[in-house]
């Protein structure tokens, strides 16, 4: 490891979807259509949540900080894909690959402690439903939610800091459609090994000791329910927190196909598909699964669709009043 940043690489050019050239039309069509619907549903969620008063709960707070955190992640990532695909290629300054690096990571992260956070706003729900309120006040929400953004953000640091001490003096080419951690550590002239062993320390626990926590909670919540004498308590017990478990399992079963379970060899090429389900496609779901099947949700979408239409009329009114 050297002690300086003395990189010979001034960019790094990404190739993005090489293999599908022929049909990059369609898919920077499909793609940006994609996240426009990811910057719609994930904004209709953050504004009816600070708007309305019916939203103010627990479950809502932690599910705006998603929503924030689903928007942001998408939109560090997919404006340079959509640049990669309408050029044919693409190519990033290395300090602005080593920003998305480090972005992406740390919002990553902060969408795996959010995960958890709000898996324990399930169980208090569930488990301790009289005491709910009490144990889950607002001041306890700002504190957790602060801490998930701190600690992702902090953690995050680490690895990136290293990563940007290495050098990079050979091959520039990236065959990714953004800057990830093992197609960097590819191209580096550098020794990668205190890198890869400070992103496992640090980074890896902070992913998935989360998910240890998830699997504990459900547990004990699964419990919880069984134990509900009637069959119709249960099925509200169970259906309050099945559409978190559904985002749980789409999030980590990428992340951890992506990045356990394939060789470093399938990974640069497979791990394309699996990157644009947990940049796009969870920030895409979030709100379907989460909210937009919620019927306070969809209540407080009305009263708002309602509100913009009398707004509206009134301005017409005015300015025909005016004529």
């Amino acid at each position: 490891m050297n002690s300086g940043n003395q990189t010979t690489v001034s960019r790094f050019i990404l190739l993005g979807f090489q293999n599908l050239h022929h049909y990059r039309s369609l898919l920077f069509l499909f793609f940006l259509l994609v996240f426009l619907a990811i910057i719609f549903g994930n904004l209709l969620i953050i504004v009816l949540v600070s708007v309305n008063e019916n939203l103010n709960s627990p479950m809502y707070f932690f599910l705006c900080h998603l929503s924030s955190c689903d928007l942001l992640l998408s939109t560090v990532i997919v404006p340079l894909m959509l640049h990669i695909l309408a050029k044919d290629g693409g190519s990033v300054s290395f300090f602005g690959c080593y920003i998305q690096f480090y972005l992406f990571g740390a919002l990553a992260t902060t969408e795996c402690l959010l995960l958890s956070v709000m898996s324990y706003d399930r169980y208090v729900a569930i488990s301790n439903p009289l005491r709910y309120s009490s144990i889950m006040n607002f001041q306890r929400c700002l504190h957790l939610v602060f801490w998930c953004w701190t600690i992702a953000f902090s953690v995050m640091f680490n690895t990136a800091f290293q990563l940007f001490k290495l050098d990079f003096c050979g091959s520039n080419i990236i065959d990714h459609f953004f800057c990830d951690l093992a197609p960097l550590l590819q191209l580096s002239c550098s020794d990668t090994s205190f890198v890869e062993l400070q992103n496992l320390l640090t980074g890896v626990p902070a992913t998935f000791f989360p998910l240890i926590y998830i699997t504990g909670t459900y547990m004990s919540i699964f419990v919880t329910i069984l134990k509900i004498p009637t069959t119709i308590g249960r099925q509200k017990a169970f259906l309050t927190c099945s559409s978190h478990l559904t985002v749980v399992c789409l999030y980590y079963g990428t992340l951890i196909v992506a990045y356990l379970l394939l060789s470093k060899d399938q990974s640069l090429s497979i791990n394309k598909i699996l990157s644009l389900l947990y940049t796009m496609m969870t920030p895409l779901v979030n709100p379907i699964i989460y909210s937009l099947r919620n019927r306070e949700i969809k209540m407080a979408f009305s009263k708002l669709v309602t509100l913009d239409r009398r707004i509206f009329q009134k301005s017409l009114k005015n300015v025909h009043d005016l004529e």
